[in-house]
């Protein structure tokens, strides 16, 4: 394995970052992190340097022997945070820990290899070994109950805390705020995401419909199914940043756009929450950025007119299966039927008017996303027919009930997409 700098010692602050490169399937360790009062540090390994096929982490820590240094996001590098438990996967932890709050590096390091991306995490220079063992699509009814009890904050006994610890091996590293587990299924891995039982209507079956509405309106997006789970049901999305081999998973380096935003979550962060921005960051980074530009524009238009005002930056993701990177497929696509009719805002800056989902505004700065304005005129029209024409009809075909239709009825078409600014 590559050594590492003969002075690196661990502390209960520190971590190393092993890495699965692309076309293998073992990680191999490439660098050390070390947190101390809020400020991160991470330095790469002088033999993983040295490697002809090394990859940095993330863009904005390129290869280099420099030690990288930040205050922002707590200290912790953006890659690196993608890779950690978000809102479910710390709830379930600090559950099983029986105590909160964790501290970063010891989410990176008790959270399972099941994360996206392919980052893994070690008290030790010794790299982890693969996950290898899922659990199975039959095996969704006991993680259901269990992920129920965790909502609940009412498992108790020794049985449930084994269940809960076992939930907590399969559905802590995926990030979101949905109860979920990482399952496999005709040899492939799934992302299941449960219904909660205060959900307002079936959250699995209306986003199964949307991300094959979008797949309609040419914005490429990963295969999903719906199983019955005992009463209620779960969606199914197929993995992307997994590709199933004989001899193992190859794994696909991934960041959200928060990352390649280099932005933040808190207020003065979200101030730097832009589409425009992120689509300048893209085409500096993509393999094809003319393509993953065009794949934005079209995702942001969508986003607007089923009124998907969850767009933030972490829903959005680049992953690299070699050196250079690409726009992720989209993914949580949820409608949000908001009482205004006139106005209704996205969560990044769209246009020159700001925030706002409206036709001129997204057309405004279309040569940004690398179309002219007869091309991106196109992409509106056409969306706009198809989502106005196929809602209603894919939320029935995927079981979405009449009831929850017309609750969700408002989150489409809305009058303000062609208003005058």
């Amino acid at each position: 394995m590559p050594a590492l700098h003969a002075e690196w010692i661990v502390t209960s602050d520190a971590c190393f970052v092993a890495i699965t490169l692309p076309g293998q399937t073992e990680p191999v360790t490439a660098a050390r992190f070390e947190w101390v009062d809020g400020v991160g540090r991470l330095v790469y390994g002088t033999r993983y340097l040295a490697r002809t096929d090394a990859v940095p982490l993330e863009p904005a820590l390129p290869l280099s022997e420099r030690t990288f240094e930040t205050a922002s996001l707590g200290g912790l590098f953006g890659s690196l945070r993608d890779s950690s438990p978000d809102f479910w996967g710390r709830r379930v932890l600090e559950r099983n820990l029986g105590r909160a709050p964790i501290g970063e590096v010891e989410l990176l390091l008790r959270s399972p290899d099941d994360r996206a991306g392919a980052l893994s995490f070690s008290d030790t220079k010794e790299p982890p070994p693969p996950l290898r063992r899922f659990s199975r699509t039959l095996d969704l009814a006991r993680l259901q109950r269990v992920a129920d009890l965790v909502l609940e904050d009412d498992a108790e006994g020794d049985s449930a805390e084994r269940e809960v610890e076992e939930l907590m091996l399969v559905g802590t590293s995926m990030g979101g705020a949905r109860p979920k587990a990482v399952v496999e299924d005709e040899g492939a891995l799934w992302l299941a995401k449960f219904n909660r039982a205060d959900d307002r209507w079936n959250m699995a079956r209306v986003e199964a419909a949307m991300l094959r509405l979008a797949r309609l309106c040419g914005i490429e997006t990963p295969d999903s199914k719906v199983l019955r789970v005992g009463a209620r049901d779960a969606l199914l999305v197929r993995r992307f940043d997994r590709r199933e081999t004989t001899n193992g998973l190859l794994r696909s380096r991934m960041i959200s756009a928060l990352t390649l935003l280099e932005a933040d979550e808190d207020p003065q962060g979200r101030a730097r929450w832009s589409y425009l921005e992120l689509v300048e960051r893209l085409r500096k980074v993509s393999a094809e950025p003319a393509r993953d530009a065009h794949q934005l524009f079209r995702r942001v238009v969508f986003n607007a007119l089923t009124s998907n005002v969850d767009d933030h930056p972490r829903n959005h993701a680049f992953i690299a299966w070699d050196a250079a990177w690409r726009l992720s497929p989209a993914y949580d696509l949820t409608p949000f039927p908001a009482v205004s009719r006139e106005r209704r805002d996205l969560a990044l800056v769209a246009g020159r008017h700001g925030r706002w989902a409206n036709a001129e505004n997204l057309l405004s700065e279309a040569e940004r996303f690398l179309l002219s304005p007869r091309e991106a005129s196109r992409i509106v029209d056409s969306l706009e027919s198809i989502v106005a024409q196929r809602w209603r009809t894919l939320l029935r075909a995927a079981g979405v009930s009449v009831a929850d239709c017309e609750r969700l009825a408002p989150a489409f078409g809305y009058p303000g997409f062609r208003l005058e600014p």
